[in-house]
């Protein structure tokens, strides 16, 4: 966490740290979640670890298969500094699943995003079309607007979220957590990959490319939609200003059914620290994920909050209401799904990543590249 999101984060650390007289948060930025990631794992070898830390959900595995990440079953349970039964409830369902393994909780969430549909207002009024709600819609507007410069639709270089979503929605399964094994060369594996290359072929579609992120080409009304992290709101909002008028939605369905992934990462706790220590972590995760600073927090960050009172406080509701493309990410809660969190996933991740560009350059079919990448994955996952 950086810029804007650093000095958030430094605002909420001040104000516990004061109200906390026995208590003293210290923040320390530690570049990007891979640097974060790598000195946590070289801190747990030299035993020098912090309290806790961010941690993106899909490390936690690695972090409890080497046994360094304390559970916090003990500390939700505790009748005096626990959550009851109606605060757990609080939380968000699918967070509260991604965050716990077999009934133990071992993080909280704390920066969470989907995928969002952002659309340019003004190519659709154009047009005299609807916001999109279906794939089907999204092919129609995109072979209707795309001419002279404009593309339709847009994904960004790593689209691997949106090939996840169109896989669930075709009844496919990613990874199966349970068996630990990589299942999307399937059929449906391929019709999801297939749906995407054929607008890319087709040229009604286009990835970010050499804009690195969607949102640089979307901004400059280049591209009319396109599917991103609802965390990336305030960067539109910056590279859209005075270019185009623009809005989001809700994540397309498919033969309707509704699937969006979520991501961000969670607050961890390790147990190398001191009982005293892991005690006054636990009052700033509860802190931290309250619903007056989980509401404030997605504010100031674009991030989704994490309890449903959040949604509730008036603060919020009024900030939606003058900022409505906010509102697209919180819709999904119902549709939402994490990615299988495993020991290995960000290896997957990075080969079906490899393995797509292959694809789409024409390099390999889609059966293949799929096939490759799912042999490639369950190789890393065996590991």
């Amino acid at each position: 966490m950086s810029g804007p999101h650093e000095e958030a984060l430094k605002g909420f650390i001040e104000q516990f740290n004061s109200e906390h007289e026995n208590i003293t948060v210290e923040p320390m930025n530690q570049g990007s979640y891979d640097d974060l990631e790598q000195k946590i794992m070289a801190a747990a070898k030299a035993k020098t670890l912090p309290t806790l830390a961010q941690a993106v959900t899909n490390v936690v595995p690695e972090y409890i298969g080497n046994d360094f990440i304390a559970p916090l079953n003990d500390f939700i349970e505790d009748p005096e500094i626990g959550l009851s039964e109606e605060e757990l409830a609080d939380y968000v369902d699918v967070f509260q699943q991604s965050s716990s393994w077999d009934g133990t909780f071992y993080s909280l969430p704390f920066s969470k995003s989907t995928r969002v549909l952002y659309y340019n207002s003004g190519i659709l009024e154009e047009h005299n079309l609807e916001v999109p709600e279906t794939w089907a819609d999204i092919r129609n507007i995109s072979e209707t607007v795309t001419a002279d410069g404009v593309v339709g639709m847009g994904f960004e270089n790593s689209y691997e979220s949106e090939f996840q979503a169109i896989l669930k929605q075709l009844g496919g399964t990613y990874i199966d957590e349970a068996s630990n094994e990589a299942t999307f060369a399937s059929q449906e594996g391929m019709e999801a990959m297939t749906m995407i290359k054929d607008m890319i072929d087709e040229g009604i579609a286009r990835t970010a490319g050499e804009d690195d992120y969607m949102s640089n080409p979307f901004g400059i009304g280049d591209v009319a939609m396109y599917i991103g992290s609802s965390a990336g709101i305030p960067h539109v909002a910056s590279a859209a200003e005075g270019n185009i008028e623009w809005s989001t939605t809700t994540f397309p369905t498919l033969d309707g059914e509704a699937a969006t992934t979520f991501a961000g990462n969670d607050i961890v706790m390790f147990n190398q620290a001191e009982e005293a220590e892991q005690k006054a972590a636990w009052e700033f995760m509860k802190f931290l994920t309250s619903p007056e600073v989980t509401a404030d927090w997605s504010m100031q960050s674009g991030y989704l909050p994490v309890r449903y009172s959040a949604q509730e406080l008036p603060e919020y509701q009024s900030f939606v209401e003058e900022n409505p493309a906010y509102a697209a990410g919180s819709q999904q809660f119902d549709a939402g799904f994490f990615i299988a969190r495993v020991q290995g996933g960000d290896a997957v991740r990075n080969i079906i990543l490899e393995e797509m560009e292959l694809i789409l350059l024409d390099e390999k079919s889609v059966e293949q590249g799929l096939t490759d990448a799912q042999e490639r994955a369950n190789e890393a996952l065996q590991k």
